[in-house]
C-alpha cells in the first residue's frame, strides 16, 4: 500500500489530505497527548509521539516526554516508519546504517529504541506514525505491546477522522461514518487479542464495554458488568476505596490508577493494576473513559515475600547489635581497666543499632510514624537520650533529606561522636547548652551544620582522639564529603558537605 504513495504526484495528494485534518483546533492536542502517553506507558518508554510528516518537517501533534514540537523532515525516523505497513522497530539506532549519523541519535534526545505504527487516512495515505522512543537500546518489546501500539494507532486515526468529519459536508459525513464504524470494530477486535483486560465507560462513569479477556476472567458475559455491575467482582475490603477513587476521577477528570483484588470465575481473587484515562472532545469535555486491568498477583506476592524476608533479616541484624553490646558488657566486667574505652565502644554499637532499627524495613505494627528514610527521623531516634522531648535541647532545622541503609552507618557515627563530645565537653555538658542541626540541600549536595551554644568555651584538641578520627572517616572517606570544624568561643561549629547521591540511592 505504501508504494502507491511514493510518487511526486501522490506526495502532493497526500499533503492535501494531511491538511484536511483540523489538528490545530483547541482541545485536540490534549487528547492526542493522552494517547501518546498511553503508548509510552504500554511500552515502558519515556517518550510517546503522534507524528505527522509534512512537506519539510515532522510535526508532533501529540507528545509525551518530549518538549519540542517537531524536527526537520530529513531527520525524521517517522518518514520511514509511516511507509512500513506492519510497523517499524529499531532496537538500537546506533547499529542501523539509516540512522546512526542522525543528529537525534548522536545528540538530544539520544534515540536508541524506536518503534512505530503507521497512521493512514481513509484514502490510505501514510500521514505519519504513532511511535515510542527510548534512550536505551531494547529488544524486549513483546508481541502484545506491538499489538497494543497498533490498537492505539487505530484510536488516533479514529479521532482524526472524527474531527475531519466535523469539517466536511453532510454527504462526506455520511460516507465517512462507515469507515469510522470500521475503525471502532477494529479497536474492539484488537482489544480482544490484548493480554490485558480492556474496558470503556461513558463520561458519566457507567461502563459499557469489556473485552473478551474480562469475560473469560470473570466467567460472566460483558452485559453483567455494564453500569456498575463490574463492582460485584471486587473484594469486599477494596470496594469502598475503589468506589471513592473511581467516582473522584469521574468528577474531576483526573487519571484513574489503583490496585485492587478482582474475583476470578473459580472464586479466587487476584491483584490487578487498573489504569483509566479520559478521552475529550474538541471542547475539552470528557466523552469516554478507556482503561485496562493488568494481573499483578504473582508480582505482588513475590514483593510481599521479599519484604518479609528483608524484615526478618533486618530484625536479626538488630539482635546482633544487642548481642555485641552484651558481649562488651561481659568483657568489661572481667577487665575493669578497659571500662572507659569499652563504654565508648558499647555506646557506638548501640548508636548504630538505633540507626539501623530506624531505617530497616518495618511491618505495619512496628513502623514508626516518621518515614524510615528520613534524616531528621533518624536523628530524633539517635539523639533521644540527650533530651526528654524532641527539640528540647537539640533543634533540627532546614529541609529533611532522604537517607538509606548505605548512608545510615557513617551518618550515625558522625552525629553520635559529636553528641558524645558535646555531652562530655560542650553544650550538652551544661543545663543551658543547646545544639542546632541544620540541613541545607543544594543541587548536588547537602550541607549538614552542627552548632553548639550555651556551653563552656571549647578549644581544638592538639592530639585528636579516636572519636575525632571517626568523624573524619565517616564524612570524607565513607560519604565522599568535606568537613570543616570551627572552635568559636560560644561553641563548636561543624559543617559537612555530602554529595546527595551518597545520602540515598
Amino acid at each position: 500500500m505504501s508504494e502507491a504513495w511514493s510518487s511526486l504526484g501522490a506526495e502532493a495528494r497526500r499533503l492535501a489530505i494531511l491538511r484536511s485534518y483540523p489538528v490545530d483546533r483547541p482541545g485536540i492536542g490534549e487528547q492526542l497527548d493522552r494517547l501518546a502517553s498511553l503508548a509510552a506507558k504500554l511500552c515502558d518508554a519515556p517518550i510517546g509521539l503522534v507524528s505527522l510528516v509534512e512537506a519539510d518537517r515532522q510535526r508532533f501533534v501529540g507528545r509525551s516526554g518530549l518538549e519540542v514540537e517537531g524536527t526537520p523532515r530529513e531527520q525524521a525516523f517517522c518518514d520511514l516508519g509511516r511507509l512500513a505497513d506492519d510497523g517499524m522497530i529499531v532496537p538500537d539506532a546506533r547499529d542501523d546504517s539509516r540512522f546512526r549519523d542522525n543528529p537525534l541519535v548522536t545528540g538530544d534526545p539520544g534515540i536508541r529504541l524506536y518503534a512505530s505504527q503507521p497512521l493512514r487516512s481513509l484514502e490510505g495515505a501514510p500521514l505519519g506514525t504513532l511511535c515510542v522512543i527510548d534512550t536505551r537500546a531494547r529488544t524486549d518489546l513483546t508481541h502484545e505491546q506491538i499489538q497494543g501500539l497498533r490498537t492505539l494507532a487505530d484510536a488516533v486515526m479514529g479521532l482524526l477522522e472524527r474531527w475531519r468529519l466535523d469539517t466536511r459536508s453532510r454527504a462526506d459525513a455520511a460516507r465517512s461514518k462507515t469507515a469510522l464504524h470500521d475503525l471502532e470494530q477494529r479497536f474492539r477486535v484488537m482489544a480482544d487479542v490484548m493480554p490485558q483486560m480492556v474496558w470503556s465507560s461513558l463520561a458519566s462513569g457507567r461502563s459499557d464495554y469489556f473485552n473478551r479477556l474480562w469475560c473469560d476472567y470473570t466467567g460472566m458475559p460483558a452485559e453483567a458488568s455494564y453500569g456498575e455491575g463490574w463492582m460485584q467482582f471486587l473484594h469486599a475490603d477494596d470496594l469502598a476505596e475503589v468506589e471513592r477513587v473511581w467516582h473522584e476521577a469521574v468528577r474531576t477528570g483526573g487519571t484513574y490508577e489503583l490496585e485492587y483484588r478482582l474475583r476470578r470465575a473459580d472464586g479466587e481473587y487476584h491483584w490487578m493494576l487498573v489504569r483509566g484515562m479520559p478521552m475529550r472532545d474538541e471542547r475539552g469535555e470528557i466523552y469516554r473513559w478507556l482503561g485496562t486491568c493488568t494481573d499483578i498477583h504473582e508480582h505482588k506476592a513475590a514483593a510481599e515475600q521479599h519484604a518479609l524476608l528483608t524484615r526478618e533479616l533486618s530484625h536479626r541484624i538488630k539482635n546482633i547489635f544487642a548481642v555485641i553490646g552484651g558481649l562488651i558488657t561481659l568483657s568489661l566486667r572481667r577487665s575493669p581497666a578497659l571500662t572507659e574505652l569499652g563504654g565508648d565502644l558499647q555506646q557506638r554499637v548501640l548508636a548504630l543499632g538505633r540507626a539501623h532499627d530506624f531505617v530497616r524495613p518495618h511491618s505495619e505494627q512496628s513502623r514508626s510514624a516518621l518515614s524510615h528514610n528520613s534524616l531528621f527521623g533518624m536523628l530524633e531516634s539517635l539523639l533521644a537520650a540527650y533530651q526528654t522531648a524532641p527539640g528540647e535541647r537539640i533543634a533540627l532545622q532546614g529541609e529533611d533529606v532522604r537517607i538509606d541503609d548505605r548512608s545510615t552507618t557513617p551518618l550515625a557515627l558522625f552525629f553520635h561522636e559529636l553528641a558524645t563530645n558535646a555531652a562530655k565537653y560542650g553544650a550538652l555538658a551544661t543545663e543551658t547548652g543547646r545544639i542546632t542541626i541544620v540541613s541545607t540541600p543544594a543541587e548536588d549536595c547537602v550541607e549538614l551544620s552542627w552548632h553548639e551554644s550555651g556551653g563552656p568555651p571549647v578549644k581544638p584538641d592538639p592530639a585528636p582522639g579516636f572519636g575525632s578520627q571517626l568523624i573524619e572517616i565517616s564524612t570524607t572517606r565513607q560519604l565522599g564529603g568535606t568537613l570543616r570544624q570551627d572552635w568559636h568561643e560560644d561553641g563548636l561549629q561543624v559543617s559537612a558537605r555530602i554529595p546527595l547521591q551518597m545520602m540515598a540511592r
